[in-house]
């Protein structure tokens, strides 16, 4: 069973004082605002540049052409030909791409899943602010009610009281005018 936290003269739902005060913080903190985000760094942005970037079919598009262009343009007899067959030099170039995108997509993953994490836990706030004012409205109408029906039982002990009282005074009242006549 919970326990209230100290009243003061107001109704106070039945909730232990950890969730009264966690319910105190999260409504100084107002969580339902965003939650602050902190400012990128220039290395920060520059990988979400690049995992954008790497990301996307505009990428896959611009290096399949010019992979295309490179194999036609060594393979074929057109012009002198700067990397034969077996590409030596494209498979070079293909490695250094993805030795250095690799870790700077899992950069920006990281980030993003740190940032990810934080939004949780600020959905858990909310939700868990939300949750306890809840509760504490419906302790508050329950004991409102309960206030309320005990009133209500008081009134009907003194209207009860009052029609006794009325009740023997008409008898006796009856009785003394048979008594008369």
């Amino acid at each position: 069973m919970h326990s209230s936290p100290p009243t003061q003269g107001k109704v106070q739902p039945n909730v232990t004082p950890e969730e009264y005060q966690l319910i105190q913080d999260l409504r100084q903190r107002n969580p339902a605002q965003n939650p602050p985000r902190m400012p990128l760094t220039l290395g920060q942005r520059l990988a979400d540049l690049v995992a954008t970037a790497v990301g996307s079919w505009r990428f896959i598009i611009i290096q399949s052409t010019l992979l295309i262009l490179w194999l036609i343009t060594n393979s074929t007899g057109f012009i002198n030909h700067w990397d034969p067959y077996p590409f030596i030099l494209l498979n070079l170039m293909l490695s250094f791409q993805a030795a250095y995108t690799a870790p700077i997509i899992m950069m920006s993953q990281n980030r993003q899943s740190i940032v990810d994490r934080q939004e949780a836990k600020h959905d858990y706030e909310v939700n868990l602010k939300a949750e306890l004012e809840v509760e504490l409205l419906q302790d508050k109408l329950t004991t409102l009610r309960e206030q309320e029906l005990a009133e209500i039982l008081q009134l009907l002990r003194v209207q009860q009281e009052k029609l006794n009282s009325l009740e023997i005074n008409l008898t006796s009242l009856l009785i003394n005018r048979d008594n008369e006549h």
